[in-house]
């Protein structure tokens, strides 16, 4: 009796994802003002939030609806394939985002040269290379398993845990090598987040006036409730102790990184910073200008 109004939540939700996203995308693109590395990164945080939600929402959506409940094989080993790389892609795209903030709130001056177009490609070409690189170790070893007392997966979405409950083989590689990995990019991630917002605090406690506070502060603070929203969940559902886990907890926060982080990504940012705000007002008047030339002929 909740399949109906889910499928309406979700969708709605889905939706808003992709228009937040998408109009993100488009309005760093076509104003020049914005063509900076805090929003050249911001870009790109768009674009995984985009293709992460487009991975595992439609078919969400779709076992709402139906009720033969399945999805292939292959189709399911992509699904994790590419959720995952979208899931790694994120935790070091926001810590180059802190990166970035690190070096224009303690050394301003040299900033442009810094954070050169050139360094800012080869920072984001990392983040894909490492999730790439990341996700297909992962999948190739799931790939060795073998799947002969159960193909019923207790989850809406090819989850690594729920694939491995699923497989009657030897899991215990499979559970160190996702350990492993899990462990050393969310660490990683969270160390530069951290040692980059250290001495950010540091510079501003430096700071001679208060009214130089306000400027960091409302800048760091669009960052810091993303990656807070993110790790928060992360840590909520892993470090949980596993008696106390249900298959329904793990699900609904499953749902939250994989489905409302992506639309609220787009809402945090824009909703914070100025820039976005003139551009939007400057497009209502454009278009309001377009509207009435048209109705004028």
């Amino acid at each position: 009796h909740l399949q109906a109004p889910l499928f309406l939540v979700f969708l709605a939700i889905y939706t808003a994802s992709v228009v937040g996203n998408v109009c993100v995308i488009v309005i760093i693109r076509i104003n020049p003002q914005l063509h900076t590395p805090v929003y050249f990164f911001l870009s790109h945080l768009s674009f995984r939030d985009f293709c992460f939600s487009s991975v595992t929402t439609p078919k969400l959506l779709e076992i709402l609806v139906v009720d033969i409940r399945t999805i292939s094989y292959m189709g399911c080993m992509m699904q994790f394939f590419f959720s995952c790389t979208f899931v790694i892609m994120e935790m070091f795209i926001l810590g180059v985002m802190a990166y970035d903030l690190f070096v224009a709130v303690c050394s301003p001056l040299l900033y442009t040269v810094a954070m050169s177009p050139k360094l800012c490609t080869l920072l984001v070409d990392a983040t894909y290379t490492w999730g790439g690189f990341c996700s297909l170790t992962l999948t190739c070893s799931l790939l060795e398993l073998c799947f002969c007392s159960s193909n019923i997966i207790n989850h809406f979405g090819c989850a690594y845990s729920a694939i491995i409950s699923a497989s009657c083989s030897d899991t215990y590689f499979n559970v160190m090598l996702s350990f492993i990995i899990s462990t050393f990019s969310e660490a990683c991630g969270l160390l530069i987040i951290l040692f980059s917002y250290l001495f950010i605090v540091v510079m501003i406690i430096k700071m001679p006036f208060a009214g130089g506070l306000r400027k960091p502060f409302s800048t760091c603070a669009s960052h810091l409730t993303t990656v807070t929203v993110l790790h928060g969940t992360f840590l909520l559902l892993y470090t949980v102790p596993g008696s106390t886990r249900s298959s329904l907890f793990i699900k609904i926060a499953t749902v939250f990184y994989t489905v409302v982080i992506p639309m609220l990504n787009p809402l945090i940012y824009s909703l914070r910073n100025n820039d976005v705000k003139v551009l939007k007002i400057l497009l209502m008047y454009h278009s309001q200008n377009v509207r009435g030339s048209k109705t004028s002929f």
